[in-house]
């Protein structure tokens, strides 16, 4: 087990946040013991901002980048917002899909102000892919736009073929933006290979601090700048607001270290999944994996136990720490539109949970999370069971 705030338990929920990186938490405890604004011209400041020049240069390295081609933000919400608030032009298709996080989907419909005419929604099948035949289609018709499609699917961990989106787009003469926020750090990747434009992403998905992430631009892409904030030149004009320095120079440590046996790190992660999955549908056959299994991110699996409410099944096992799906739908009264969208019942989204696994993540503790979850599961269902019976 892995001791998170004080508490024993087993922890499953890298989705939502990975634990922070050993090199990280030291490189932001160093760094709130210094002092100067990055923007600020004497001494201190001109350590700051050389310290910040690392970490984007780190962070490069992780993407297959340029530093220049790097602007900071708060997170991957905050570069979702810019990246399709400066790719959309009016007239033109925001092409994207309903399986992907709220911080694209509600973005998408508030630079398009709602539009249907421009926005295009491609559908998904039953395994998560996102049909780029249509994809294609749609290009075939209109020109120009930007398409965005996440690189992992937060809730199934299902990978998006990245260079077939680029080619359709580049023939069309249209953006790509990629919200590769669950792919940083856990599979090797490389920008220029993908030809995307734009890419989004969040420091704390891959052992970095939580409120800090990262927008990727393109280097000589034909994009204006539609800040969110305005009030100051940072980041070359893309950002204003004094700079994270801490926050920044975790997420290069984050990004350095998590760059380190990456290959290595993902078999291992994959096998730990491979087995987690063999042992809880050993014991519970009548569970169901969702998305396409041979194309996803190795520490990322879907279950759904058919009539046993994933909440309650949640609330059985708090030693685990594992997901209904994302963070930020977390209370939500509705079940996953991800999962909808795939085709599931509603019933059948209620009852699925996600398990998301990592850098950290032991054998031991996948054992555990296997014999938790079977006792939650038939505990749920005597409960159940007992309730429908006879009165």
């Amino acid at each position: 087990m892995s001791e998170l705030n004080g508490l024993d338990v087993s922890y499953f929920d890298y989705n939502a946040t990975a634990p922070i990186r050993p090199e990280a938490r030291a490189a932001v405890i160093e760094a709130m013991q210094s002092v100067g604004n990055a923007s600020s011209m004497h001494h201190p400041g001109r350590q700051a901002a050389h310290r910040v020049d690392v970490a984007r240069r780190q962070l490069a390295d992780l993407l297959g980048c340029s530093p220049g081609e790097i602007i900071f933000t708060s997170g991957a919400t905050e570069a979702n917002n810019l990246a399709l608030r400066a790719a959309f032009t009016a007239g033109s298709p925001l092409v994207t899909s309903p399986v992907e996080h709220p911080a694209v989907l509600e973005t998408a419909r508030t630079v398009t102000a709602g539009g249907p005419e421009d926005i295009v929604l491609l559908p998904v099948g039953g395994d998560g892919l996102v049909d780029l035949d249509v994809l294609k289609q749609v290009f075939a018709a209109r020109q120009g736009g930007v398409v965005s499609l996440m690189a992992a699917n937060n809730e199934t961990g299902v990978l998006t073929d990245l260079r077939v989106v680029a080619k359709a787009a580049r023939e069309a003469g249209a953006l790509v933006h990629t919200d590769a926020t669950q792919l940083i750090g856990r599979l090797p990747m490389d920008v220029a290979e993908l030809d995307v434009d734009l890419l989004s992403l969040s420091a704390h998905k891959f052992g970095g601090p939580q409120g800090v992430g990262a927008l990727y631009v393109r280097r000589g892409s034909p994009l204006p700048h539609r800040p969110l904030l305005v009030g100051g030149g940072q980041e070359r004009g893309w950002r204003a607001g004094t700079l994270n320095v801490a926050g920044i120079i975790g997420m290069g440590a984050a990004a350095e270290a998590a760059a380190r046996g990456l290959g290595e790190e993902v078999e291992r992660v994959a096998a730990m999944r491979d087995r987690l999955e063999h042992l809880v549908t050993g014991v519970l056959p009548d569970c169901r994996i969702n998305g396409r299994r041979d194309q996803r991110l190795p520490g990322v699996t879907s279950i759904t136990f058919p009539g046993v409410p994933a909440d309650a099944v949640l609330a059985a096992m708090p030693d685990v720490a594992a997901s209904e799906g994302s963070a930020c739908a977390s209370g939500a009264p509705t079940p996953s539109h991800v999962l909808l969208a795939m085709g599931l019942s509603r019933a059948d989204a209620d009852s699925t949970i996600r398990f998301s696994l990592g850098y950290a993540t032991t054998d031991a503790e996948i054992k555990h999370a296997a014999q938790a979850v079977k006792r939650a599961v038939m505990q749920v269902r005597a409960v159940l069971a007992e309730a429908d019976g006879p009165r």
